[in-house]
């Protein structure tokens, strides 16, 4: 089964190695400025240590390459269900069941416009079957004009906020889309990575 991170997680490492990178960057600064003796002697320490940590860490056997989907899943609000789509596709989409066929508005999406959101499938199996995965949270898009209005008073963000900027989530079975960089919103990622009574983490479930 290929494993794709939630885009708030590969966010988050991004931006974490990023800022690790520039930590090493004023340290060989540092050490520019210092005497040649303790450049050569931090030097030969740092490949001494390189050299033990490939050696513990080097695999007894060759890793599986990670394969990334192009698939997302979707939800369809009129039925109910999931169908798979392309995972650059911005919800809400069409889907299968035709166009958004609801007696009260739900948040931005209005009768007649597309009824597909996308969905976020987990599971605390390894390889799921399809009453062992879950739906942990739906998403769609802040429409335009709001988005503009925004624009004019965004705060600056980072991490996953900055991921959930312009969206708008909720579990499937919440009445009301919340801002995805809101704390209602935050709240909602969290939770969808809780363990469960075994102490057991979920995996995201990919489209095969």
């Amino acid at each position: 089964m290929s494993f794709k991170l939630p885009d708030w997680l590969r966010y988050e490492i991004r931006e974490q190695w990023e800022r690790l990178g520039a930590k090493l960057l004023a340290a060989r600064r540092w050490i520019n400025q210092q005497d040649p003796k303790i450049i050569i002697g931090v030097t030969a320490a740092s490949v001494f240590i390189l050299l033990v940590i490939a050696i513990w860490m080097w695999p007894e056997k060759p890793l599986e390459k990670v394969e990334l989907s192009n698939k997302a899943w979707f939800y369809d609000l009129n039925t109910g269900k999931l169908f798979v789509g392309k995972s650059d596709q911005i919800p809400p989409i069409e889907a299968p069941s035709g166009p958004l066929r609801i007696e009260s508005p739900v948040g931005p999406l209005r009768n007649g416009g597309p009824a597909g959101v996308k969905a976020y499938v987990f599971s605390y199996a390894d390889e799921p079957n399809e009453s062992e995965r879950f739906i942990g949270f739906l998403e769609t898009t802040v429409p335009k004009a709001i988005m503009e209005r925004l624009e004019s008073i965004r705060p600056k963000a980072g991490g996953a906020e900055q991921w959930g900027y312009g969206k708008l989530v909720r579990r499937v079975e919440d009445e009301h889309w919340v801002p995805g960089d809101s704390d209602e919103g935050q709240a909602i990622l969290k939770e969808v990575y809780l363990p469960n009574e075994t102490g057991a983490s979920p995996n995201y479930c990919p489209p095969e």
